[in-house]
């Protein structure tokens, strides 16, 4: 029997190559330092626990309404006048199992076979898959570190007039796997041309609350032209908890709603109550944790600088490190994916190679500082040793 084209077409996600590469050493005794997948290594915080727990005493163990529980709904709306000072309505979001099905419903509702939709390169490995297995395309638009990875106005501009049947612009900010964030202006200029050009904006904002210099802008500031994916994963270390969110524009509602009814009836009704546990309560736990964060990011800047890898635009959100290897990579016929390899297997050290995240990376490899300080240091330690004898 064949396999259907679509899900042919779905390339491997290659950190999770290179960290099941890394397992199995493991497993065969060898150490190895892993700065490849983007998870905190913080447990989930004990207010969010304990409510899960409670709410399987409680025997809220049925399925919840397919939107999500309403005072989850009702806190997220909270947690975004708090923030961002807009004005959300509990009714026009959906609870998710993490922000991967959202991407699922959301493209498979706006998408028709052909649309087009505009992503940076580089950007998140999956936005990808999700687009085309909608029967769309991804028109790419370059972002280049000598402009710290933020999109150029007039090369958004450049792609439409380019390119016909483009339904939407993409934004992840702060991003993966960059780590930067698109300033205010850009998210305005982004905004208008939305507006201009009867399009859509689609934010990832997985990574907001993750900074540690400035400030994450969401784009329901700017427009109401836009869809948000947003969960719990990252900033409340919650990832096995799979638990994300979609807010939508009133009309796409019915729609979104369908698609979850029949897909996943709705999200793990446990995990829903601690993540309005999390909400509320994990305020000082997420403090710490970004606190601990960005010490570590302090610390691989500096010792990738002192190796010879500076970072012209310094990261200050999500929790990664996007290095220029192009010199590395050269004696691999520029291959990041077998530099990434070769780190590997020689120095033990787990990373993501850049063409992950599409051509614009090529060359350039991902740390992630997900991990503790002490596995931090003892890879620098390993990548400075493997730097030495590459030369």
């Amino acid at each position: 029997m064949s396999i259907s084209d679509r899900c042919c077409n779905i390339t491997p996600f290659l950190v999770m190559e290179i960290n099941e590469k890394a397992e199995a050493m493991e497993r065969a005794g060898q150490s190895v330092i892993r700065m490849c997948v983007g998870e905190p290594d913080f447990d989930t915080p004990e207010c969010a626990k304990k409510a899960a727990c409670q709410a399987l005493a409680d025997n809220k163990t049925h399925y919840t309404h397919s939107l999500g529980i309403r005072e989850l709904r009702e806190a997220i709306c909270e947690d975004y006048a708090k923030r961002y000072g807009v004005t959300l309505d509990p009714d026009n979001m959906v609870v998710t199992q993490g922000t991967s099905p959202a991407m699922l419903v959301l493209f498979s509702t706006i998408l028709e076979q052909g649309d087009k939709v505009i992503t940076s390169d580089p950007c998140y490995a999956c936005y990808d898959n999700f687009i085309t297995f909608a029967g769309a395309a991804p028109v790419k638009v370059p972002v280049f570190e000598d402009d710290g990875f933020q999109y150029r106005v007039s090369a958004i501009r450049k792609a439409l007039d380019q390119n016909d049947r483009i339904k939407a612009i993409l934004i992840n900010s702060p991003a993966n796997p960059t780590g930067t964030l698109l300033s205010e202006e850009r998210l305005k200029a982004i905004a208008e041309i939305a507006e201009e050009h009867d399009l859509w904006v689609i934010s990832d904002e997985i990574y907001h609350g993750l900074v540690y210099e400035g400030d994450a802008h969401s784009i329901l500031e700017y427009t109401d032209r836009a869809f948000v994916f947003n969960g719990f994963s990252k900033l409340y270390a919650m990832t096995g908890w799979r638990l994300g969110y979609l807010i939508a524009p009133p009309h796409f509602m019915r729609t979104l709603r369908n698609l979850c009814q029949n897909f996943f009836i709705s999200a793990n009704t446990m995990a829903q109550w601690g993540g309005l546990a999390a909400l509320k309560e994990a305020g000082p736990d997420v403090e710490r944790m970004k606190a601990t964060y960005n010490k570590r990011r302090v610390y691989m800047l500096e010792r990738l600088k002192d190796m010879g890898l500076p970072v012209k635009h310094e990261p200050t959100g999500a929790f990664y490190v996007l290095v220029n290897m192009r010199p590395q990579a050269a004696r691999f016929d520029g291959s990041s994916l077998a530099l990434a390899y070769d780190i590997l297997d020689k120095a033990h050290i787990a990373v993501t190679p850049g063409i992950d995240f599409g051509q614009g990376a090529e060359g350039y490899i991902r740390f992630s500082y997900a991990t503790s300080m002490a596995n931090i240091e003892e890879g620098m330690n390993r990548l400075e040793q493997y730097l030495q004898d590459f030369k």
